[in-house]
């Protein structure tokens, strides 16, 4: 003998569009759908930044056009370029005043290492000497394309937190 339930057209219609998640990953998905950049920029990779904002590369169209002027709110820090010891205090300070959840992107050689500058008394080897860096983007200077890779690679990271451990 078969036992047969009978639904309403409401429970059909709540079975079809109802969808149970946690808070914590509606947050995440919210997160790396809304990152707001930092506006600043040390060296030659800045100008690749800039024009990664342009129409060309159209970063709007993953909802990552709202540029901050003040850390404060900002979540997202590129830093773009070569890190002099006179700078790396100001960075730091940058980074300190920015609101949590805050991420870092390492953009070009000279922010992943130092570059070709590394020997120089003057240059910082990197930042993750003194950041926690999420994603590095390798070049010298990195095109705009492999800026809008290292983005979606850190909205991965944001949107997946147990896939990718920070």
């Amino acid at each position: 003998m078969e036992i047969k339930t009978i639904q309403s057209e409401e429970e059909k219609l709540i079975g079809k569009n109802v969808f149970l998640t946690t808070l914590d990953a509606v947050f995440n998905w919210a997160r790396g759908n809304s990152l707001w950049p930092l506006t600043f920029g040390l060296a030659c990779c800045a100008i690749e930044v800039m024009a990664a904002g342009g129409p060309k590369y159209d970063f709007s169209r993953f909802g990552y056009e709202v540029w901050r002027p003040s850390p404060r709110h900002a979540d997202l820090m590129i830093v773009a370029g070569t890190i002099t010891k006179k700078m790396q205090p100001l960075v730091l300070r940058l980074y300190e005043q920015m609101a949590e959840p805050k991420y870092v992107i390492a953009m070009g050689s000279c922010a992943i290492s130092g570059g070709p500058f590394v020997d120089s008394y003057h240059v910082v080897p990197g930042a993750n000497t003194f950041l926690p860096v999420d994603v590095y983007i390798p070049g010298c200077p990195p095109r705009p394309e492999a800026l809008l890779y290292g983005w979606l690679e850190l909205k991965r990271k944001i949107q997946n937190p147990r896939v990718v451990k920070r």
